[in-house]
């Protein structure tokens, strides 16, 4: 056969096609020959075939048939044919084929080699792709290696101990007297191999991290030689020496001195040396700079060290590489909260960082501006955000906003502050602000009672002629149908008030209805607003009650039920319809700080006992259950009664009809009925209990404490609970779950179990959703009949999505008060 054409004509010859298809032609026609002089078993050009093969591998084109030539290659005497065949099995060889285990004895023999570059191959090889099994077999060799006298074999005896220690931890003793004397050694080259297999040890076994803390007085004289060395050509980088053994050594010694006296004191004064001797002009001492930086983050150093630290990366944000601007920030983020008043100083370049037109660069400086909020900052900052979020893209706008409203709500100066801010949120970006906004900023309205005036005004000026902003207009329309009497009276101390007519505040209203940008909720709000006003309105009652017969027809589901139980109270129960539209009572707010509870309610707060006990820890399954009725064991489980479907939380009176339809009306007038609604479905006869003309809960309920039924990667459920009056043998628990990560929760569903001699239902939770750090809640209604008075057990299932992953898991619950059931 004629000689094969050499590895740079082939090169040269696929570089000529000018399709795919024709490149793919040439790479088949020549991988046909080479797999005919593979057939042929031809010695003379097998070399120069395995590396064409390897060429195209590299291009993407399979190459396996050549795995047995590469083996064939490594057996061969020669140096050329030897090192295309470890090239090749470093290519195309790992531990899936077992073919190469055949290799390992080829290894072994040139192992102990007489030539340290046939050893040098070898050890790249196994450093490379070493399987388990061939690090146990030739680890002795790698540490005869390892105590020679070459250099050259020295150092890559030690980056192929690093892997064989990754594949077999076990054999990590092996190489610890061969470490003794690598940090004496003068070669660089040995001295970086050294320090990265030190690094790999430590990392991987505290009693080797204990055993090299003696150690860090010869690191800190290497590294101190290094940055007071003169000029040497051989390591120079940029006028630095050997940047890469210093970046080495700093995170080397990062892991030494974490969480030790001793290490960290030891170390203080050569970081303090290289932080303020490394030259910052070139990308290399920048890099040395970080890592002194991490080092002196990450170990127990002196306050001073810190502030200096702080100040270099104060230093990176001015610097004009996006990188290391980037770099900067998401270092300062991660020590804001250890060092906050050394990061406040650099407030100023961080704000400026938020007009940077790189998007990364933009995130990471408004997640640190919002790190950075305290109540001396708060209105300097907020005016800064509100500006970003105004000209931010909108992929920025929903996080900004909440934490603007979280930020507010926090360190708010002042009522009218935090409602004016919140207003100029919702008005700049009302369309990319989260659900819950809209409750939170109406419960904020609520318990302001000296702003309503003020609060109802300014909205209605923001909707005048623009709906756009869904979650604006419905915060106006709740407090329009709230506090309608006083923007028509014009009582409004903090500004001039305006001049508003009853038809004018209707016309708006209407409007709202009307317009193809509100939505289905909107439009719910709108004709609650519209309802309400007219018990503070005189002079438009006829004109509501046409225009809530109106809707008693529309093609909307919710409106239509609204507007249909909103015309009976004009007819049937007009005696009634000022106490059930009367205004809302001031919200209380429960907010969780340690071990007790602060309910604030019109601005006074008082602690009340919490509940802490924590989460049984009992053993729980983790196989996943197929049914969750076999969650308690034995033959005692009772099957959970199908959950009631009942109205969406948003209903504003969205139940009326069926509340009002089977009560007596006796008594006084104004007898506000029970809130809740009244599935109309086929139940047990002690859940329909709600229906009695009775008070639903007796005052037993105020002495029953809550508990943490389940606290596990960020999800709390808390249990609540109440006793009803016409049946002392039903308890009702309410379920709150919470969410205290960065990311919100989706598709959440509870579910339970109880023994057979309890019955329970599960009503309808409030959403599928719960939001992210502690913004709001998932509630939903448990009902439980306990006829015999035995202690309460439950067992619990949840599942819902997080990151990207769906999570499950089980729990079970004893901890019940004995007032729940006794």
């Amino acid at each position: 056969m004629p000689a094969p054409i050499r590895l740079r004509e082939l090169i040269r010859t696929i570089r000529t096609a000018r399709t795919q298809a024709e490149e793919r032609e040439m790479i088949q026609k020549e991988c046909a020959a080479i797999r005919s002089s593979f057939r042929e078993e031809d010695n003379t050009y097998r070399c120069r075939n395995v590396a064409k093969l390897l060429y195209m591998h590299m291009l993407g084109y399979p190459a396996h048939f050549g795995q047995l030539e590469c083996l064939k290659l490594i057996a061969s005497q020669k140096f050329t044919d030897k090192r295309i065949g470890y090239l090749g099995a470093m290519l195309l060889l790992d531990e899936r084929q077992d073919v190469h285990l055949l290799m390992t004895n080829c290894i072994k023999n040139d192992l102990n080699h007489s030539t340290q570059f046939v050893q040098g191959l070898a050890l790249c090889t196994l450093g490379c792709m070493g399987s388990s099994e061939m690090c146990r077999d030739l680890a002795g060799e790698v540490e005869k290696l390892l105590k020679t006298s070459n250099s050259y074999l020295r150092k890559k005896a030690a980056l192929c101990a690093v892997h064989v220690i990754r594949k077999v931890p076990e054999l990590m003793e092996m190489f610890l007297p061969a470490t003794k004397n690598l940090l004496n050694e003068k070669n660089h080259g040995v001295l970086h191999t050294s320090v990265v297999l030190l690094t790999e040890m430590c990392e991987r076994s505290p009693d080797m991290l204990a055993h090299f803390r003696k150690l860090v007085p010869q690191l800190v004289r290497i590294l101190k030689n290094l940055i007071m060395s003169g000029y040497s050509p051989e390591h120079d980088v940029s006028g630095i020496s050997d940047p890469f053994l210093q970046v080495r050594i700093l995170r080397l010694l990062r892991i030494l001195g974490r969480n030790d006296d001793d290490s960290s004191e030891a170390m203080n004064d050569i970081l303090a040396q290289v932080a303020t001797n490394t030259e910052t002009s070139k990308n290399v001492g920048n890099a040395i700079l970080y890592e002194t930086v991490l080092t002196i983050m990450d170990i127990k150093s002196e306050s001073g060290l810190r502030v200096l630290a702080i100040n270099i990366l104060g230093r990176f944000l001015l610097n004009n590489d996006k990188n290391i601007r980037y770099v900067a920030l998401t270092s300062l983020l991660k020590t804001v909260q250890t060092d906050h008043n050394a990061v406040q100083r650099h407030r100023s370049t961080i704000v400026d960082c938020l007009k940077d037109l790189d998007v990364s660069i933009k995130r990471r400086a408004m997640e640190l501006s919002f790190a950075l909020v305290n109540g001396n900052n708060i209105r300097g900052m907020m005016k800064e955000l509100l500006y970003f979020l105004d000209s931010c893209e909108p992929e920025f706008k929903a996080d900004c906003a909440s934490g603007i409203f979280l930020a507010a709500e926090k360190y708010a100066p002042s009522k009218r502050w935090h409602i004016d801010t919140i207003m100029r949120v919702l008005t700049t970006a009302g369309s990319y602000v989260r659900d819950d906004a809209v409750p939170n900023l109406i419960q904020l309205i609520t318990n302001s009672v000296e702003m309503h005036a003020y609060t109802v005004q300014r909205l209605y000026k923001a909707i005048l002629g623009d709906y756009s902003q869904q979650p604006l207009v419905q915060v106006a329309a709740w407090c329009i149908g709230e506090y309608g009497d006083l923007l028509v009276s014009g009582q409004c101390e903090e500004e001039e008030p305006i001049q508003v007519t009853e038809d004018e505040v209707l016309d708006i209203l209407e409007s709202v209805l009307i317009s193809n940008m509100s939505t289905s909720v909107t439009r719910g709000y709108a004709l609650t607003a519209i309802m309400k006003l007219s018990t503070r309105f005189t002079c438009t009652v006829n004109r509501i009650k046409k225009v809530v017969s109106i809707y008693g027809s529309s093609i909307d589901v919710e409106l239509q039920q609204r507007a249909v139980e909103y015309n009976a109270l004009f007819k049937k129960y007009d005696h009634m319809r000022s106490a059930l539209l009367e205004r809302m009572p001031v919200m209380e707010k429960v907010t969780t700080n340690g071990p007790t509870e602060i309910v604030q309610t019109n601005g006074e707060t008082e602690p009340a006992p919490l509940e802490t006990k924590p989460p049984p820890s009992g053993p729980q399954p983790t196989s996943q259950a197929n049914d969750l009725l076999d969650l308690l064991g034995g033959n005692d489980i009772t099957p959970v009664i199908p959950t009631a479907p009942t109205s969406k939380p948003a209903s504003a009176g969205g139940e009326l009809l069926d509340l009002l339809g089977d009560i007596s009306l006796t008594g006084a007038p104004t007898a506000a009925p029970t809130p809740a609604s009244v599935p109309q479905i086929s139940q047990p006869p002690f859940l329909l209990d709600g229906l009695s003309s009775q008070p639903l809960f007796n005052d037993i309920t105020a002495g029953i404490p809550s508990i943490t039924a389940y606290s596990k990667n960020g999800l709390k459920i808390e249990f609540t609970f109440e006793r009803s009056n016409t049946n002392p043998s039903v308890t009702v628990i309410t379920i709150q779950a919470s969410n205290s990560t960065e990311l919100d929760m989706t598709d959440f569903v509870f579910q339970a179990a109880v023994p057979k001699t309890f019955q329970l239902q599960l009503l309808s939770p409030s959403s599928s959703i719960v939001p992210a750090f502690n913004t709001g809640t998932i509630t939903q209604v448990i009902k439980v009949l306990n006829p015999q008075k035995q202690q309460l057990r439950m067992r619990i299932k949840l599942t819902y999505n997080h990151k990207g992953s769906a999570m499950q898991d089980l729990a079970e619950v004893n901890n019940f008060p004995p007032q729940s059931w006794q």
